[in-house]
C-alpha cells in the first residue's frame, strides 16, 4: 500500500510539473530583474561595450549580459526584455548582424521588446538612403559623407517631452555630454514610422573631416518612437559615456519597456561635473595623441601632467590607456590614475581599482586608492 502511495505522489509530481505554466522563460527571470542584453559585435566599439554594459548596473532593477550574432541567431531574445545596440560603425554591425538577425530583432520589437540605439546603433536603426540600416526609428541621417565631423562635450536641451522622461535635470536650461561623430537626423520622407523629440543638440561640431558648419545644432539628440507594440530609443550621443550621465540610458531602456521611472542616487545624477562645452580642436588632437607616447615613457610629472590636460578635455581615447597606469611603477601615478578612474565613473575598470588597492604597498597611497575605490563602488546600487 505505501508503495502504491508512493507511485501515485511522483505520478501527480510529474503531472504538476509538465503542466506548470511557469516557462523557461519566466524561469530566467527569478529575481523580475528586467533582461537586458547590450550587442558585443564586429562593429561595436569595445569601450563602448564596456560603458553600456556598466550604465545598465546603475539601475537595481536591471540585469546585463552581452550578445553576439550566434546568440541571436540562437533565439536569445526570446529571453531578453530590451536590447542595445552601442555606439562604434553601424555599417559593420549591420555586415556582421546579417539580413536574418536583423529580421529577429525588428520581430523581437514588435512583438513587445524595448532597443536602445546609441549613436552607431542610432545610425543603424535609421532609415536612411545608400546606408545599411533597419529602418526601425522612423529617422533618415543626413550630410554622412561628413560623418567623421568631431567630437567633444556638446551642449543640448531637452523638450518638453524629454523633461517628463528625465525629471531630474528638468531644470537646467542647457545640458551637457559627450558626442562622438553622431548621426544629423531629420524624418525618413515616406516612413509610416513617426519619432517624437525628447533633446535638441545646441553644439555646432565641424571640427573634423571638413563637415560643414550648422549642421548638428537644432538636429535630434534624442529621438523615441512606437514599433509595433515595442519602442525604440535613439540617442545621437554618449550618456554612457558622461559621468553623471549614464543614468539616463537605464531610463531610456525602461521608457521602452513602458516601466515606471526609478530614482538614481545623487552620485550617480550629477550635472555639475560638466558645466561647459568642450569641442576638441585639431590642436587637441594632436595633442591627445602625443600623450600615448608620454605613457609609454614620460617621467612621473610628465605623466601627471598629461592625466591633468586628458582629463580636463574629458578624453575620449584616454580611458583605453589609462587602465594599466594603476599598476605603473611610481606610486603617485597610480594613485592620480585611481582619481581619474573614480572621477570618470569608469567601472569596467572597478577589478583593477580593487587589485590596485590589494597589492598596493605605499601605507598612504593605499589609504589615497581607497578613497576613490569607495567613490567608484558607491555608484552602484
Amino acid at each position: 500500500m505505501k508503495l502504491h502511495n508512493l507511485l501515485i505522489i511522483s505520478a501527480l509530481l510529474q503531472f504538476i510539473q509538465c503542466t506548470s505554466p511557469v516557462t523557461e522563460k519566466t524561469d530566467e527571470r527569478k529575481t523580475d530583474k528586467m533582461r537586458i542584453a547590450v550587442f558585443d559585435g564586429h562593429g561595436g566599439a569595445q569601450t563602448c561595450i564596456w560603458e553600456a554594459v556598466a550604465a545598465i548596473k546603475l539601475d537595481g532593477e536591471m540585469a546585463v549580459r552581452t550578445i553576439t550574432t550566434a546568440d541571436i541567431a540562437n533565439n536569445v531574445l526570446d529571453s531578453l526584455d530590451a536590447i542595445i545596440i552601442p555606439g562604434g560603425g553601424g555599417s559593420r554591425q549591420y555586415l556582421n548582424l546579417g539580413n536574418e538577425n536583423q529580421q529577429r530583432i525588428k520581430d523581437f520589437v514588435a512583438r513587445g521588446g524595448g532597443a536602445v540605439g546609441i549613436c552607431a546603433g542610432a545610425y543603424l536603426f535609421s532609415n536612411t538612403p545608400e546606408y545599411s540600416c533597419m529602418q526601425l526609428n522612423g529617422a533618415q541621417a543626413i550630410d554622412i559623407e561628413h560623418d567623421n565631423r568631431g567630437h567633444g562635450m556638446a551642449k543640448f536641451t531637452l523638450t518638453d517631452e524629454g523633461k517628463k522622461l528625465f525629471p531630474e535635470v528638468a531644470g537646467r536650461d542647457t545640458l551637457y555630454m559627450m558626442y562622438y561623430e553622431g548621426p544629423v537626423f531629420i524624418p525618413a520622407v515616406g516612413d509610416t514610422v513617426q519619432y517624437e523629440t525628447l533633446a535638441i543638440m545646441e553644439s555646432d561640431v565641424h571640427e573634423e573631416g571638413n563637415a560643414p558648419k550648422n549642421m548638428t545644432n537644432n538636429k535630434p539628440f534624442f529621438i523615441a518612437n512606437q514599433y509595433g507594440k515595442g519602442r525604440v530609443f535613439s540617442s545621437i550621443a554618449h550618456p554612457e559615456a558622461t559621468p553623471g550621465m549614464m543614468w539616463m540610458i537605464p531610463r531610456m531602456v525602461r521608457w521602452t519597456l513602458n516601466e515606471p521611472i526609478a530614482e538614481y542616487a545623487e552620485n550617480v545624477v550629477n550635472t555639475t561635473i560638466f558645466n561647459k562645452e568642450i569641442l576638441m580642436s585639431i590642436a587637441d588632437l594632436k595633442q591627445e595623441s602625443s600623450y600615448f607616447r608620454t605613457f609609454l615613457y614620460g617621467t612621473t610629472e610628465e605623466k601627471i601632467a598629461a592625466l591633468n590636460w586628458l582629463q580636463n578635455k574629458h578624453s575620449w581615447n584616454a580611458k583605453r590607456w589609462i587602465q594599466g597606469l594603476l599598476f605603473d611603477g611610481d606610486v603617485e601615478v597610480r594613485v592620480r590614475t585611481a582619481q581619474y578612474i573614480a572621477d570618470i565613473h569608469y567601472l569596467h575598470y572597478l577589478p583593477d581599482m580593487r587589485a590596485t588597492y590589494q597589492t598596493e604597498k605605499d601605507e598612504i597611497a593605499k589609504v589615497q586608492i581607497k578613497e576613490q575605490l569607495d567613490k567608484l563602488e558607491a555608484l552602484l546600487p
